[in-house]
């Protein structure tokens, strides 16, 4: 069958290129996010209060310094040039440029967007995407959303856009956009206006293009121009980006639209009560649709500008509009050839997802395979920082604040991206997060193999990862930790697409070995191989803040310590790999085969195991020498478990021959034969017996196991909260399935025990890699005080039936997912759009955190693409 988008990702080139150098189907694609404001880049404040210093209300009429924002918008690689919707109801006092929601100092359970839209559709060259935003019909209630979440509690729900009412009787619009490429360069844009209500209603669609400005910062840079050519077209004219036109039919109506024009430049006068750079200033365009103000260009020309559609559409009809973004004009371009052009984009869509998706899945998962995929790819985002710049400020502007030399990421001055990256979500973190970057690194692979390496590659590179080898956690703090798991995605990402490329195995291997090093010089305070790695993505796990512990304190975590054995095994595996073709490397592979045993012989040591027990936990140690476990169930003590490796006996015959060390430690670490092959030998942080006693708790009902996954903490705590007293305070955990209730951890910390996919996925994972190591031979209670025994791989299959059920609609027609919101539930305008959420409710499954494609609950679609080839596994 022909898959002629299969087609062009496989001329995407080397990874290592990057988007700008790659083919040509990648110069334009879904790169500009949804919201820009609020982010560490345009934070210019003396106390780094990034929320405050860039709020909403000054996007409209503020140039952003870094990057752009639109809705439902597309860029080119470089983010020169920049298209996306504007549209007024009629009733709001402002344009909706962009999505509106909460900052982490506003919202009761912290950040978190306001508005309802849904990517639904992409492929990876961007030759079709589709885009869904709701719109009301009445005014939108920026006020009310920001009060009512501001008074209420943490133990109070999250107030949405759907409470307000302001859907109720259908009144909004639904706003699609599908972007068809006719060829690298030749967009096709057509915009469907559904009103859904019982009565006729009008919307303004401003179609608006703009220049990301690049010339306000330093003197003497050129500055682009957007000029009319006529009435159905805007020139385009920018030195290295070349011509271009944006053309537009006549509206439903048969008219054509107007165009206006302004600047994308500040609004001096508003935000900062002095002199205007111009007349027309950003917020041009939105003063003259909706107060009728002289602020836009009379001789339409500009840095920004719209054409201006006033449609009115009856109950229950759509209406469309066509655009065309080209090098030149075409007379013909809108009519049967432009709708052609998208019929044909679709369907290969439909050919390209097919090939994917494997044999007897239902349509329902193939569903949830599409639109996660789908995210993902909306998910790639320009990011550009300049972190030396962006300390020491522009020549052209005043100079931040002295405190900034020593403040946020000021000993990253290396790091200057300006690289399309994939996001954990294009609202919610227009930035990026190193260990999130991994697992949609695995995702992607399955679509587009070349940028899934890219991304890895990336952080990597010398303009990313610090001279001393660290690599960037995440913007709000570049030297905080992330969970080591790079190695662990490169591998997956090597194997998934068919273990041949070897180069960049070796391009990943040799800068993670680096880092390796830095954690064990930086984050290993007593060379004791313990490690103390702060929060690691589980902030709001434990009692106390991890990353900030008492004075004289110092915590020797179970999960630093397991995932640096986890690193151990994995480069371990690179190197083993990589030795088939180097023999070279034979030696690294005996290198981290022994410091694995080391980190696992301090953890049989050294207290983190609670014999009693039966479970890993963080050990505090005072300044005295006294210590105190904190007997916290959480998956902190389960990590352990994901080190786990099978090697050949060969192996490890070599390894004992050439490691004085290692030869002493073997039987504390090893499994066993693996696989029922006398060849095998699988070793293991958490060895045969401890393994077996960690499962029980893990599997049980009434603890971590729900219908839906793993929870994060046990639910055995909502009837035994663990307690610490320390000087002057008493920390406490108690069972909590959804939101925390303690604020401890900041503004954005707000999660402690629902279930949440990374570390399901990577428990998944393990039982697989457990069942293909110990074979049928090895059964387990399932779930624990059922009686029944079933093999790793049966377990595993499992789970993943019980994670994709999240997404599923059951018997009563309801996803769990949407948790107790009926319009999402039964609504069908809005129930087959699905929210990929940051974490989920451990008792109900419900959406929770982020809702906008999260990018590693993406791996649910990487659980349809590559099920389990073990036996058991079903579909």
């Amino acid at each position: 069958m022909s898959n002629p988008e299969r087609e062009r990702v496989a001329a995407f080139g080397r990874p290592e290129d990057g988007l700008a150098d790659a083919s040509p189907w990648y110069r334009w694609g879904p790169y500009l996010s949804e919201r820009a404001w609020g982010t560490v880049r345009e934070d210019y404040s003396g106390a780094g209060t990034a929320w405050e210093a860039f709020p909403h209300e000054h996007a409209r009429s503020r140039a952003y310094r870094w990057s752009e924002d639109g809705l439902g918008g597309i860029c080119d690689a470089e983010q020169r040039l920049c298209f996306a919707l504007g549209l007024w109801n009629g009733q709001d006092p402002i344009l909706k440029e962009r999505i509106f929601g909460l900052t982490g100092n506003e919202g009761n359970h912290g950040e978190d967007a306001k508005e309802y839209w849904w990517y639904l559709d992409a492929v990876p060259s961007h030759a079709w995407l589709r885009w869904r935003y709701h719109y009301p019909q009445q005014a939108f209630p920026y006020e009310h959303l920001v009060n009512e979440n501001r008074r209420r509690s943490r133990e109070e729900p999250e107030f949405e856009l759907l409470d307000t009412g302001v859907f109720d009787g259908d009144r909004y619009w639904i706003v699609e956009a599908d972007y068809a490429k006719a060829d690298p360069d030749d967009l096709r844009i057509r915009v469907r206006l559904t009103n859904p209500g019982p009565d006729a209603a009008t919307l303004h669609v401003l179609p608006t293009v703009w220049f990301r400005n690049t010339w306000s910062w330093e003197a003497g840079r050129p500055k682009p121009r957007l000029a009319a050519a006529g009435d159905a077209a805007i020139a385009v004219e920018h030195e290295s980006l070349g011509p271009m036109v944006l053309q537009a039919a006549p509206g439903p109506d048969g008219a054509m639209p107007r165009q206006v024009y302004c600047e994308n430049e500040t609004n001096a006068p508003r935000l900062f009560g002095s002199q205007p750079a111009t007349p027309f200033p950003k917020d041009g365009i939105n003063d003259h649709v909706v107060h009728g103000a002289a602020t836009v260009n009379p001789e339409r020309e500009g840095t920004k500008a719209a054409f201006w559609y006033e449609v009115t559409v009856q109950p229950g009809e759509t209406a469309e509009l066509s655009l065309r973004l080209a090098p030149q004009a075409d007379p013909k371009a809108f009519g049967p050839s432009f709708e052609r052009v998208l019929r044909k984009r679709r369907t290969e869509a439909d050919a390209f997802y097919a090939a994917l998706t494997p044999a007897g899945t239902s349509a329902e998962d193939a569903m949830i395979m599409r639109q996660g995929f789908a995210g993902m790819i909306w998910g790639k985002q320009f990011y550009n920082y300049d972190v030396a710049r962006w300390l020491n400020g522009d020549p052209a502007q005043p100079p931040p604040p002295p405190g900034r030399q020593q403040g946020r990421n000021a000993r990253w001055r290396h790091l200057d991206a300006s690289d399309i990256m994939s996001m954990p979500d294009p609202w919610e973190y227009p930035w990026f997060a190193a260990w999130d970057s991994a697992f949609h690194a695995v995702a992607l692979a399955h679509l587009d193999p070349a940028f899934a390496k890219y991304q890895l590659v990336l952080l990597c590179r010398e303009w990313f990862q610090h001279p001393n080898g660290a690599i960037p956690a995440y913007e709000w703090a570049f030297e905080d930790l992330n969970p080591p798991v790079q190695a662990w995605a490169a591998m997956q990402v090597y194997q998934i697409d068919g273990r041949r490329d070897t180069a960049f195995l070796m391009r990943v291997f040799s800068k993670l070995v680096l880092n390796f090093t830095w954690w064990v010089n930086r984050e290993d305070a007593e060379g004791r191989n313990l490690f103390q790695g702060g929060f690691l993505g589980l902030d709001n796990i434990g009692p106390i803040d991890r990353s900030h512990l008492p004075p004289g304190y110092r915590l020797e975590q179970s999960d630093a310590t397991a995932w640096m054995a986890f690193y151990c095994l994995n480069l371990l595996e690179m190197a083993r790999e990589l030795a088939k073709h180097d023999p070279a490397l034979d030696d690294l592979v005996v290198k981290f085969l022994e410091h694995f045993a080391l980190i696992s012989e301090a953890m049989r040591t050294n207290d983190l195991w609670d014999e009693q027990d039966g479970f890993y936990y963080d050990v505090l140690r005072a300044a005295d020498g006294s210590s105190m476990p904190l007997r916290v169930r959480s998956m902190v003590g389960v990590i352990p478990l994901f080190a786990t490796k099978a090697l050949r006996q060969e192996e490890f015959a070599r390894v004992r021959r050439l490691s004085k060390g290692f030869a002493e430690m073997p039987e504390h670490h090893v499994l066993g034969g693996a696989g029922g092959e006398e060849d095998l030998v699988a070793v293991g942080v958490a060895a045969h017996g401890r393994a077996r006693r960690i499962l029980p708790h893990l599997f049980d009902e009434d603890s971590f196991l729900s219908p839906y996954g793993l929870r994060a903490l046990s639910r055995w705590h909502a009837e035994h909260p663990f307690s610490v007293e320390l000087p002057g305070w008493t920390a406490t955990v108690s069972y909590e399935p959804a939101e925390s209730s303690t604020g401890m951890f900041g503004g954005n910390s707000n999660w402690r025990g629902p279930l949440w996919m990374p570390l399901n996925y990577l428990v998944l994972r393990t039982l697989e890699d457990y069942h293909a190591n110990i074979g049928d031979s090895v059964k387990i209670e399932y779930p624990t005080g059922s009686g029944r025994q079933y093999t790793a791989g049966e377990i595993a299959e499992d789970l993943r039936q019980r994670m994709l059920s999240l997404y599923r609609r059951g018997p009563d027609g309801r996803r769990p997912a949407f948790g107790w919101v009926d319009r999402l539930q039964h609504d069908p305008n809005w129930r087959d759009n699905l929210l990929f959420y940051e974490y989920f409710h451990a008792d109900n499954g419900a959406g929770l955190g982020a809702m906008h494609q999260t990018g590693w609950t993406g791996l649910l679609a990487e659980l349809v693409a590559r099920p389990s080839a073990l036996p058991g596994a079903r579909r």
